[in-house]
């Protein structure tokens, strides 16, 4: 019996314990569950009311920093910066003018270049960081991306300084003609001469200024809001008429073939400059006595069938060098050459952008001394593209199937096959 009881004194003893060491543990748990983790100090419970929605709303990359450097807060803009890794502000530079800022307070800007990551390009990221005291313990770090501004900004300074100097030079003609003019007054026919010199270089200026207002406008207008279906054979007409005098001069024979029942979608006027630009190049580039050809087709594409425009001559040809550049503003070939001929620089770079605004684009085969073919691929133009712009524009429907077809005309046909590299004729 006393075995028994003291077996079950021990029991009571031991239950006891247990209830005690269990009411312990419950109690430490809630104290523990009630006490801010270091987790929960690093989310928005510690940033200032109405910051963290200031900075989802900030097109800068944002990164909130505590005092021992953690990040407390980073918009994805930052993370796809790369500014952000691991938790920490990856960029020392930063991260410096952040420790420089939380010592003294004062508010620090830096313009930097940084790698940029994952995409194998040696070129820069340009940023622009700005730090500030947010509160009495965070620094907020606010990350401007300046690389599409400043490459913006070396495209219009190199356009401006080529635009002045293209200026410049019929400008300075004229003027160093007028005073031949006045000193050789009494010389008629040296009057005669220096009056035709002058009219080249007005003619140069004007050709200058109006391709000015051409690209401006290209760039500018949506050449898609007033598009209508165009006749191809009527744009490669009006090209040809463009360009006759002078082909007819160089005794240049012009040819066309294809471009009949082909249609494309845009805008009238851009597309005629346009292939109007490629059809006076090939003229102006081609030896006196060759010939000059123009040839569409139709070619299928995923997106939608398209009509190549190629247009042919047997000219100087462009080096490999310089086929990378040729459609840049201003740049040409053989300088010397484009002032003889007129040329601005401009055409091409024209060409470019009414293709890319069209949906299109522009390509060139060249080799030296044989000739040149530069090849307009654009949308063709179908019932149902004409359909959704009558619908939005309450229009009647327009398509190719409503235009009169009309014959090529006197032009010999060019087959469906690919077109070949031009052959110097003897």
């Amino acid at each position: 019996m006393d075995v028994n009881a003291a077996v079950a004194a021990l029991a009571a003893i031991a239950g006891v314990c247990t209830g005690v060491v269990a009411m312990l543990a419950f109690r430490w748990s809630e104290r523990e569950q009630a006490k801010p983790t270091r987790s929960s100090l690093h989310t928005d419970a510690v940033l200032p009311p109405g910051v963290d929605t200031v900075l989802s709303v900030l097109r800068s990359s944002a990164v909130v920093l505590d005092e021992s450097d953690s990040v407390v807060k980073a918009s994805s803009a930052a993370y796809a910066l790369g500014l952000v890794r691991g938790g920490k502000l990856a960029v020392e530079p930063m991260l410096k003018m952040a420790r420089d800022t939380r010592r003294d307070g004062e508010i620090r800007q830096i313009e930097l270049d940084l790698p940029r990551r994952g995409t194998g390009r040696g070129d820069a990221l340009a940023v622009s960081a700005r730090v500030a005291p947010l509160g009495s313990r965070l620094v907020l770090l606010l990350v401007e991306d300046l690389t599409e501004a400043r490459r913006i900004e070396a495209v219009r300074r190199d356009f401006v300084a080529n635009v002045s100097h293209e200026l410049k030079t019929p400008v300075g003609a004229l003027s160093l003609l007028s005073e031949a003019v006045m000193d050789a007054s009494d010389d008629p026919e040296a009057v005669t001469r220096f009056a035709g010199r002058m009219q080249v270089e007005a003619t140069r200026l004007t050709s200058l200024v109006q391709e000015l207002i051409d690209l401006s406008r290209v760039q500018n207008d949506d050449p898609l809001e007033d598009a209508e279906p165009v006749r191809v054979d009527e744009l490669v007409a009006e090209a040809i008429d463009r360009c006759r005098h002078a082909a007819g001069t160089k005794q240049i024979t012009m040819a066309a073939g294809g471009t009949a029942d082909h249609h494309v979608w845009g805008n009238r006027g851009q597309l005629a400059a346009a292939l109007g630009n490629l059809v006076e190049n090939a003229v102006n580039y081609s030896p006196a006595r060759t010939r000059v050809g123009i040839a569409a087709r139709r070619v299928t594409a995923p997106g939608g069938d398209l009509i190549e425009i190629a247009v042919t001559d047997q000219g100087i040809g462009i080096s490999d060098r310089d086929k990378e550049r040729i459609f840049e503003r201003f740049y040409r070939v053989d300088p010397a050459r484009s002032r003889a001929t007129g040329g601005t620089g401009l055409g091409l770079a024209i060409v470019k952008h009414v293709a890319a605004s069209h949906g299109g684009e522009v390509t060139v085969w060249s080799a030296e001394n044989q000739g040149s073919t530069f090849t307009l691929r654009l949308p063709e133009a179908g019932r149902e593209r004409g359909r959704d712009k009558a619908v939005r524009r309450n229009q009647p429907l327009v398509g190719p199937d409503d235009l009169e077809a009309e014959d090529d005309g006197p032009y010999e046909t060019f087959s469906d096959e690919p077109l070949p590299a031009p052959e110097v004729l003897p």
